[in-house]
């Protein structure tokens, strides 16, 4: 009894300090740095995330592949390897907890965070790819850690090496945060909500699932999300388009309602307890950065590994991101949450999503599928999500400590699997949102510094296309 009044003393004090970072210290220093920075990198660049959007899906397709380039995996690998950390529970139970404090006009938020986020994608990506290092086996490694390291030597001294550790470390809070516990904690609600299956039973499962997988490195973890990510991204999307297709009247309402709210906020209704316009800013961004992970820097660890000499081609391939997952999922989420009414039934996180489904399908007759769709989605994502973040982890452990503490490392993130889907979702979201700004401001802080850097890149690149006539 003592050991368990002592551990809710320890959680509950762990997270009002967790809270009160987000509220007056990390939220704000996200406003200021991470939609900003996106704005500017696209107006300087032209929009690239335009502009260079046709051809970035012409390098997906394969069609300037080089298989005998330096790097570990295709660009397709890489893509689908990031995006397996980035289609998560976000795209389920974020946007839902979005809708929850910020109402609708959040949404909004979540498109500006996605749209400008594509060139924050670009940019950390192309200096990932520009800064990237051999390691004796032959492997790459890159990331933020490497540009801020080297990039920014000649801007912050000695410092520089500082910020890239703490970037690393903090790279090794992410991967237990954003793409572990949130996630696990995601698995383990939809489960017990849903066919009444155990926290704990949940989390052994999946954490003797994820260490089968993540002990092989990149090359395994890729080979599973090639597979996984276009199968489980066709399969919600189709889910979705059902609901909305019966209830595709109110689609324009809906909108309607997102953009109404975006600068306003939402007054009370139903359960819903109402939002002031800080609110529904700082929660779509939140929600979004979440979902994308834009700017955080984490992404750029995995396209660093892609078979190409060309850093500015990698980054056009990231752009697409954010706009499959934001953009589209995210949108088609909170779509059915709104166009169903739910979003102002006061149910909060993946309850809300799932009472959308159910209404969803009820209104065109089939009963019973929703909560086997809401359950096998958020499996899907989260489990994807869980396996790409184990490698995030991994190269900040080499960064820090070295190859020899990449196996231990492998052990206690499979604990942590476990423990987040035991834990409230209040504590583990808190934690998240913490981790999140401890990896995004550095790498922000180096975007910008090293901007000179990138746009000399560009322009090597498309002066080289227009002569290849690629």
């Amino acid at each position: 009894m003592l050991f368990k009044i002592l551990k809710m003393s320890f959680l509950d004090v762990l997270k009002s300090l967790l809270d009160s970072y987000n509220e007056y210290v990390g939220g704000y220093l996200i406003l200021v740095l991470l939609v900003p920075v996106g704005v500017y990198v696209s107006v300087r660049l032209g929009f690239l995330q335009i502009r260079g959007f046709r051809h970035a899906l012409r390098i997906v397709a394969g069609k300037y592949s080089d298989h005998t380039a330096h790097g570990d995996v295709s660009h397709f690998k890489a893509l689908t390897t990031a995006l397996s950390s980035t289609i998560g529970t976000g795209n389920i139970v974020g946007v839902a907890l979005a809708i929850y404090w910020g109402g609708p006009g959040a949404v909004f938020w979540l498109w500006v965070t996605g749209f400008f986020g594509m060139m924050l994608k670009f940019s950390e990506c192309t200096l990932a790819l520009k800064y990237r290092k051999t390691n004796a086996d032959g492997s790459v490694s890159g990331g933020p850690m490497y540009y801020i390291e080297i990039g920014l030597k000649k801007y912050l001294g000695k410092f520089a090496k500082i910020l890239a550790m703490v970037f690393a470390g903090a790279t090794i809070l992410g991967s237990i945060g954003t793409g572990n516990l949130a996630q696990s904690n995601g698995i383990s609600d939809a489960m017990l909500s849903n066919y009444n299956i155990p926290t704990w039973v949940s989390g052994l499962v999946i954490t003797i699932l994820v260490l089968i997988i993540i002990v092989g490195g990149l090359k395994r973890i890729a080979e599973v999300t090639e597979k996984l990510i276009p199968f489980m991204a066709v399969f919600y999307v189709l889910a979705t388009a059902v609901v909305l297709f019966a209830y595709a009247s109110e689609i324009p309402a809906a909108f309607s309602l997102i953009f109404n709210s975006a600068f306003h906020g939402t007054a009370v209704t139903g359960g819903f307890v109402g939002s002031t316009f800080f609110m529904t800013m700082i929660m779509g961004v939140r929600r979004g950065l979440f979902s994308n992970e834009a700017g955080q820097g984490s992404a750029a660890i995995a396209h660093a590994a892609a078979k190409t000499e060309h850093p500015v081609r990698e980054g056009l391939v990231a752009t697409i991101e954010p706009l499959v997952d934001t953009i589209i999922i995210c949108t088609m989420t909170a779509l059915v949450v709104i166009v169903t009414g739910e979003w102002s039934s006061g149910v909060q996180g993946v309850g809300m999503t799932l009472m959308a489904f159910e209404s969803g399908f009820n209104a065109i007759g089939i009963v019973g599928v929703a909560k086997h769709v809401v359950a096998i989605g958020l499996l899907m994502f989260a489990f994807s999500t869980i396996i790409a973040w184990s490698y995030y982890g991994s190269r900040g452990v080499q960064y820090l400590f070295g190859d020899k503490m990449i196996k231990p490392y492998y052990y206690i993130y499979g604990l942590f699997v476990f423990l987040g889907s035991i834990w409230g979702i209040d504590l583990v979201w808190s934690f998240v949102d913490a981790v999140i700004t401890f990896m995004t401001i550095p790498n922000l802080i180096a975007i910008i510094l090293l901007f000179p850097v990138l746009q000399k890149e560009v322009r090597k690149y498309f002066k080289l296309k227009k002569e290849m006539k690629w």
